[in-house]
């Protein structure tokens, strides 16, 4: 993997200019909307230059204080520098990866959906703590986390549950935690302790803007309402304002809950799915490229994209970039960025 390919710090400085320019045009502010986005992009770049450039100054300013450890064998010294060493291996890396965040969507926010598979309580109880991971995660990183959608499990837990997760590159991390996630655990709720292997899916989507196009027929459409169920605050059980849209020719099912009106939770519900369109399309141009290339990708139930065993011994492991960590209590608690980045150098090696 090249630097330079991913990341042209002359070529992001002439983006800046350009964008500078066009804020200042007189009819700049005609068009709020665009003219954030563009303020927004703007800060993006500057702040991608200062990341590059401060790291610059620190690998040179590490040289400098190993030189000077080198010369005076001061232990004070050479455990500064072994410090600042180590944190300069982090920084590097942590904007190595953001570098590979270059895909058309990747800067945008995200959806997420929750699922539990075979298993009954177990499932739920484990989508129930896949919620909890991802909104540690997202809060960790002060971004903001909406439940636009969420219905108890029978007993215990969660059967399903969407989540609209803001802030940048929030779908370019999230989108590796896509697929089926695999539970291996003594069941708290077997009174004969027995070990239990329970399923959850995840579905990651961008949250696309008008920009998008795709075609959405009136007719084809299916949209009923229904009184909120989930938690969300008083306004819920109180009218008919949850809106669920189901699109006939695709059985695509959409549906929230979380807005106070259901003109809200319509535009909302409508917005989900023009993204899941999307990305079907995409998907579906993807497959008819791999059918040429004689790919043959197992999507089936089961095919889980990353384990997490809790007995007979401790292991989170990701079946794709056989990254592994047998903290399983951090992994739980939010810390998966290790996961994400790990994913994101895979992809990007096998492109």
């Amino acid at each position: 993997m090249k630097w330079g390919t991913l990341f042209d710090v002359e070529r992001v400085k002439e983006l800046i200019g350009e964008l500078e320019q066009t804020s200042m045009s007189n009819d700049f502010w005609n068009d709020i909307e665009k003219a954030q986005k563009v303020l927004q992009q703007l800060k993006s770049y500057k702040e991608l230059v200062e990341k590059f450039e401060k790291l610059c100054m620190d690998y040179d300013d590490i040289f400098v204080l190993i030189e000077m450890a080198e010369e005076s064998e001061e232990e004070e010294l050479v455990d500064e520098s072994k410090t600042c060493a180590k944190e300069f291996q982090k920084n590097y890396d942590e904007m190595l990866i953001a570098t590979l965040l270059d895909e058309p969507y990747d800067k945008n926010d995200a959806i997420l959906e929750l699922h539990p598979g075979a298993g009954g309580t177990e499932a739920c109880d484990w989508v129930s703590m896949l919620l909890r991971m991802y909104t540690r995660w997202a809060e960790g990183r002060g971004f903001k986390v909406e439940m636009l959608d969420y219905l108890d499990g029978e007993e215990a837990g969660v059967k399903s549950v969407t989540l609209q997760i803001t802030g940048e590159n929030a779908y370019g991390y999230l989108k590796s935690e896509k697929g089926i996630h695999r539970l291996v655990r003594i069941s708290p709720f077997d009174s004969s302790g027995r070990r239990h292997t329970s399923f959850a899916s995840c579905d990651v989507i961008p949250q696309i803007t008008d920009e998008i196009e795709v075609e959405i027929k009136t007719e084809d459409l299916r949209i009923d309402t229904y009184r909120s169920t989930g938690a969300g605050g008083q306004h819920v059980n109180t009218t008919d304002s949850a809106v669920r849209i189901t699109h006939l020719p695709t059985g695509i099912v959409v549906q929230c809950q979380n807005e106070r009106s259901q003109i809200q939770n319509r535009e909302k519900a409508m917005q989900m799915l023009r993204a899941k369109l999307y990305e079907k399309e995409k998907q579906e141009r993807m497959n008819t490229i791999d059918g040429i290339r004689g790919e043959k990708k197992d999507i089936a139930w089961g095919s889980q994209i990353r384990s997490y065993v809790f007995h007979p011994y401790n292991l989170v492991k990701d079946h794709r970039t056989l990254h592994e960590t047998g903290n399983t209590d951090a992994v739980m608690d939010g810390h998966i960025d290790k996961f994400m980045n790990a994913y994101l150098a895979w992809i990007h090696q096998r492109d």
